[in-house]
């Protein structure tokens, strides 16, 4: 009889978009994403783990903020009521030493730790949407962008016990990030981007886990998709937390 592990067993990574995402209900994403408790995952989690693309360190770090987070305004020009936002979830030192300790055990040399840093747009953002109480302590973990796709799959394996806990991993980040071939005048897709969406698509519910880490070399308009990683190696760290059973 197979037995049934405790805890959440998904992992989840989301394009979080735009800041404005924060406040403007024409975004597909925000109905989604509010409806995250609802049709994805009813279960409460113990507390949440967070990789967005807004953090980048020459190693990895993790915050361990006691008490509310600061909620960091990471953007400019944009409407004022959006900088009265705040998502003040509580930090958990805790899970921050967790972290550490399972990144330390697994070959990482060097890990930080953060005791001042709120959380980013890339984390606030969509977590108000996803659980607007902010009553759930968050940690969030930083991006090292001249590290490889492989480094941080490695991270994601590294800590895919936190799950059993309870601890719900979800990277942050964007399935297609070039701001400057970015289409403001209508809705039609660019064929590179498709192209590019649709092969990581396949690749990951085909199992092909190896090439999503060889990405830039495999993937169609790599380097036109993703310029720099930042925005896509989130990904690469819940694929790995996802554990031998990934698939989407």
């Amino acid at each position: 009889m197979a037995v049934q592990k405790k805890g959440i067993q998904e992992t989840f990574y989301i394009s979080h978009g735009s800041p404005t995402l924060s406040i403007d209900d024409s975004l597909p994403a925000r109905p989604f994403l509010k409806s995250f408790r609802q049709k994805i995952l009813p279960e409460k989690p113990k507390a949440i783990l967070i990789i967005s693309g807004h953090w980048e360190t020459s190693e990895p770090a993790v915050n361990a903020v006691s008490g509310p987070s600061e909620t960091i305004y990471d953007f400019y020009g944009f409407p004022d009521k959006m900088y009265r936002i705040k998502y003040p979830a509580p930090g958990s030192p805790e899970l921050a030493n967790r972290v550490k300790q399972l990144l330390i055990k697994s070959g990482f040399e060097t890990v930080h730790v953060d005791k001042k840093r709120g959380l980013d747009h890339g984390a606030w953002v969509p977590l108000m949407l996803m659980y607007p109480d902010a009553n759930i302590p968050v940690c969030q973990l930083s991006v090292q962008t001249h590290k490889d796709a492989t480094h941080h799959y490695r991270l994601g394996r590294a800590l895919t016990s936190l799950k059993d806990d309870g601890v719900l991993i979800i990277g942050s980040g964007a399935a297609t990030h070039n701001l400057r071939m970015m289409n403001r005048n209508g809705n039609a897709v660019a064929s590179w981007a498709f192209e590019f969406d649709n092969w990581i698509k396949e690749a990951l519910l085909e199992g092909r886990y190896e090439d999503v880490n060889e990405y830039a070399e495999k993937a169609p308009h790599a380097q036109k998709a993703h310029p720099s990683p930042d925005h896509f190696y989130p990904l690469h760290v819940a694929m790995g937390a996802a554990g031998e059973n990934t698939r989407d």
